[in-house]
């Protein structure tokens, strides 16, 4: 009788799996934020990619499962579209801390998770090259890239970098669309529903989300520690990239305001993370 009643649909549940998939959206349009690490952060990562890397099994329970956090991940990106570009524009230093905050506040679960399987001295090394490797490429990004044409090949490429976001943890696909000069024409174009931009964007994103999920898959069941450490490394130094650097005309109240929307971020993230552990029995 427990086991049934386990199994039924928990309302609360399907709501906390569909603010998940907002945060999860976010990481998709928002520089510095990546939607695989707020996967991962939120417990439902793996879960994601053994979907589908082995769609056919638990076809109906996984599609299930996932209807809220695919719902909360459009309403997430479609909501930020329309804030994100005002809010950055007007008051870009302060979002950023906010944004900082929010990647902080997440890093303890991330923490947790990544040594659930044991952590050696080779994991400490792992973070520390790949914090330094990150870094440097998110640094030189600019220059790699340059601003590119916006047609329907180079929106598939957004796609597959915004694919690439989930696939692998802490790779802010928006850092490398700003470098490429396509952001605020994509925060438009899904703000004005603009079918030129979100099909090919769409079309990029699921087949790199499909043709790589099984190598991901592959590689968490074999080097899970390594990998989690991996993206613990990427998390810090995409944190770090996004951490403003110009305080010019911000005056006393601004860096308050720094102050305190980064402590509130923070807060977020860790209640979210505070939430996953409530509700665990998801899979």
């Amino acid at each position: 009788m427990e086991n049934e009643k386990a199994t039924q649909p928990n309302k609360s549940d399907w709501f906390l799996r569909f603010i998940k998939g907002m945060f999860i959206g976010s990481g998709f349009i928002l520089p510095g934020v990546s939607g695989g690490a707020l996967a991962a952060v939120f417990g439902i990562y793996e879960r994601i990619i053994s979907f589908l890397a082995h769609i056919t099994k638990n076809f109906k329970e996984n599609v299930l499962f996932f209807i809220p956090v695919g719902l909360g991940g459009l309403a997430g990106v479609f909501v930020l579209s329309f804030a994100v570009s005002f809010l950055l524009g007007e008051f870009e230093t302060i979002m950023l801390w906010f944004f900082v905050g929010c990647i902080i506040g997440t890093v303890p679960a991330l923490w947790k998770e990544a040594g659930k399987q044991g952590r050696e001295t080779k994991d400490y090394v792992i973070i520390a090259i790949s914090f330094v490797v990150g870094f440097l490429f998110l640094w030189k990004g600019s220059s790699l890239f340059g601003t590119v044409d916006q047609n329907f090949f180079t929106w598939m490429i957004a796609g597959a970098l915004i694919g690439l976001g989930l696939i692998v943890p802490g790779l802010s696909p928006s850092n490398f669309l700003v470098y490429m000069g396509m952001y605020k024409a994509m925060a438009d174009g899904f703000k004005t529903v603009d079918m030129g931009v979100i099909i090919p964007i769409g079309i990029g994103g699921l087949v790199t989300v499909l043709s790589l999920s099984k190598v991901m898959d592959w590689v968490f069941s074999h080097f899970y520690a390594p990998m989690y450490h991996f993206i613990l490394g990427i998390v810090f130094a995409s944190t770090v990239m996004i951490v403003p650097t110009d305080y010019s005309g911000i005056g006393f109240l601004g860096f308050l305001g720094c102050a305190v929307l980064c402590i509130l971020g923070a807060a977020l993230g860790w209640w979210m993370s505070r939430l996953e552990e409530r509700y665990v029995p998801e899979d």
